[in-house]
């Protein structure tokens, strides 16, 4: 072990002679696990992406793939030399950005992050305002996993982000922006789609299919929160799928969901929402939007002065 780590912190000294390519070449053939299938990927012929590999590993004195008939597979070193390697570009993405950005001047190019439904509701009607009031300015979005969001907004890859419920980070700024009624999906003929509102208490003896991707965590933890007894809770799935996925087996009786009312846009034949109540009324799940304090991108100024007009605040919390 310790030869893999002598050997990691002689290649670190030496990476920033590499030239980019390079390392997107290292990454492609970990990726598809073939040089043929990484060199027609990347446009380039396989003689050539094979030397520049050999090169890399030439550079730093370690295997970093085991080549054989079946295709090629990273070593020890060779998956900590990767994982480094796509940190690496990250940053030289990151760095392209902000460079364009700046170039770019009052236009620029601002990058969001979520993970909520865009077919409907604040969200979309935020994002076609924005455009409308600033068409100059690139709009970049991406939609991840809460835990990829926050690292990639640590990292400064992302101007602002767009979440449920909170998301403590150093040097950061939060405006409570809008509210969203949580609904359950229900295939047409099931018993619970002849009420005009469903209860949570209703829920016991379902089968509730949740996306591991946000805001499916919030909600679970809410459903917790309103079903305190165990005996009281439905069973609950988790799926590593999308909002899209989750409304299909729905339809195909695998069970019911929650969503958030901004998922109603998304329009599945044979499905039905309802609005979940408690004793106190409509159960939902607040929004805020996160930025860096010391971002001086132009065009998220923009941004957050439409937030500032659109859901007025009394403070921002730092």
């Amino acid at each position: 072990m310790d030869n893999v780590h002598f050997a990691l912190n002689s290649a670190l000294t030496r990476a920033r002679n590499v030239p980019p390519n390079q390392l997107q070449h290292a990454i492609a053939a970990a990726d598809y696990g073939s040089f043929r299938r990484a060199a027609e990927v990347l446009s380039i012929k396989q003689s050539t992406l094979s030397r520049s590999i050999q090169l890399l590993e030439h550079r730093f004195g370690a295997a970093i793939f085991e080549r054989s008939r079946g295709g090629v597979r990273a070593t020890s070193i060779g998956r900590q030399f990767l994982r480094i390697a796509r940190s690496i570009l990250d940053q030289l993405d990151a760095l392209a950005t902000i460079t364009h950005a700046a170039g770019q001047g009052e236009a620029g190019r601002l990058t969001l992050g979520f993970c909520t439904s865009l077919t409907a509701g604040n969200l979309r009607a935020l994002l076609l305002d924005f455009r409308r009031q600033f068409p100059e300015v690139e709009l970049s979005a991406v939609e991840r996993r809460r835990t990829h969001l926050a690292t990639t907004f640590r990292n400064g890859l992302i101007d602002v982000l767009i979440l449920t419920g909170s998301m403590p980070a150093p040097n950061s700024n939060t405006r409570p922006l809008w509210n969203e009624r949580v609904l359950v999906v229900l295939p047409a003929d099931h018993a619970l789609a002849t009420r005009e509102i469903v209860y949570w208490t209703d829920l016991r003896g379902q089968t509730v299919i949740l996306s591991e991707y946000d805001p499916g965590r919030e909600i679970e933890d809410l459903l917790v929160s309103k079903l305190v007894s165990p005996e009281d809770r439905p069973k609950i799935e988790r799926h590593d799928i999308s909002r899209g996925v989750v409304k299909s087996f729905v339809t195909m009786n695998f069970g019911i969901s929650l969503v958030l009312e901004s998922d109603i846009g998304a329009n599945f034949s044979g499905l039905v929402f309802r609005e979940l109540r408690d004793g106190t009324g409509p159960s939902v799940l607040a929004y805020s939007a996160y930025w860096q304090s010391d971002n001086e991108n132009p065009a998220l100024k923009a941004f957050l002065k439409i937030l500032s007009e659109r859901y007025a605040s009394p403070r921002l919390e730092t």
